[in-house]
């Protein structure tokens, strides 16, 4: 695996709390848009910590994009206690980075929770993600963002604002470039730890739907899904309450 970075993180719930668990965002992202998640496991009794992966928020930059470079930043980061996490939740690209993480360090984590993982990107859904990421760094204004997702939260408007803003453009670009083919199947297929996919609404939008789920849940029994209905890519951000019932559901 590539070199890691060390990866700037921030927390909700008691630091020391027996259950600790982290939580991985997506492409564009950051750590803090993870506060939703983040604030519904602290309100269990667990900890939660979010971090910004390399090229977003405050990470470091790097030349390496790769999904196995965002993998090997995961993998170095441990939780506080110094022990495995006892789970990892990963949206998209998260998700993709987490699931590489897990298949080359099984006592990494415990569990994982994939939310609408990029694991297989290519044809369609490269394009949608590559024209969605254009769109928020070519006109990063609030009213454009509240516009797009009149339906999140006001905090949700102003922090994705701050992440584009914060975020590399180059480093998003890069993170396309760099991954052809953009294709984790066989890490997945390899996973040891239990892991449960929330899928977004294919009638809405989801990078993991059809034959893809199909094939990833066929070759890993210790794999499972649910679909939050009515919810697009973002499904945490488009509908948090039925996200979190099904996040802490997985998470029991």
């Amino acid at each position: 695996m590539p070199a890691p970075l060390t990866l700037p993180r921030r927390s909700w719930g008691d630091p020391a709390a027996a259950r600790r668990i982290l939580l991985v965002h997506g492409l564009g992202s950051s750590g803090a848009l993870m506060w939703r998640l983040g604030d519904a496991i602290a309100a269990t009794g667990a900890a939660a910590t979010a971090v910004d992966l390399r090229g977003h928020g405050d990470a470091p930059r790097s030349l390496d994009y790769t999904v196995d470079a965002y993998a090997a930043d995961l993998a170095a980061t441990a939780s506080d206690g110094g022990g495995p996490w006892d789970a990892v939740v990963g949206h998209s690209l998260g998700g993709a980075a987490a699931t590489v993480a897990a298949a080359g360090s099984p006592d990494w984590t415990r569990r994982l929770v994939l939310i609408d993982p990029a694991l297989h990107v290519e044809g369609r859904d490269a394009g949608i993600v590559r024209r969605s990421q254009e769109r928020a760094f070519s006109d990063n204004r609030i009213e454009v963002v509240r516009e797009e997702h009149p339906h999140w939260h006001p905090q949700d408007h102003e922090l994705k604002i701050d992440a584009v803003r914060r975020a590399s453009a180059w480093a998003v670009e890069q993170t396309s470039a760099q991954n052809q083919p953009w294709d984790v199947r066989a890490h997945a297929a390899r996973l040891t730890v239990p892991t449960h996919v929330i899928g977004a609404d294919p009638a809405v939008y989801s990078i993991f739907a059809g034959d893809l789920a199909a094939e990833v849940l066929a070759g890993n029994p210790r794999i499972t899904m649910s679909v939050v209905a009515g919810a697009g890519h973002s499904l945490h951000r488009d509908r948090p309450e039925e996200a979190i019932r099904q996040l802490l559901e997985a998470l029991a």
